[in-house]
């Protein structure tokens, strides 16, 4: 480590891979353990926009494509603190748990973003 921030080495592949990993782990578990994140995501009870990136249907053969799919966006309330702890637990479930309640808000068509490319918050 030394000698790469000096500029006189790099780190090989599978320890810039390492190394990548440990700093998010612990970025993660600095969010988590400072309430930060909660309290940014939960903006005082106001909530964040959750924009809804639906699943790519080029690999889908072209009679089963839902071609009627959009982007979606959503004001998400009240799920933060249990959404934040289930990241930290890696509680992949309960994660699934709340986004579904998340997505039941979007009318009829919300089986169509129960699985989606991406998510973004409007952080």
């Amino acid at each position: 480590m030394r000698s790469w921030y000096r500029g006189k080495s790099r780190p090989g592949k599978a320890n810039l891979e390492r190394l990548d990993s440990a700093y998010w782990v612990r970025r993660r578990e600095n969010l988590i353990r400072s309430g930060w994140l909660k309290r940014h995501l939960d903006n005082d009870g106001q909530g964040r926009r959750v924009e809804i990136y639906p699943v790519d249907q080029n690999a889908v053969p072209q009679a089963r494509a839902r071609s009627n799919i959009t982007e979606r966006s959503i004001t998400v309330r009240y799920v933060w603190t249990d959404m934040v702890d289930a990241w930290a637990a890696q509680d992949a479930g309960l994660m699934d748990e709340i986004w579904d309640d998340i997505i039941t808000d979007l009318d009829s068509d919300y089986a169509a973003y129960a699985y989606v490319s991406s998510v973004g918050i409007g952080a």
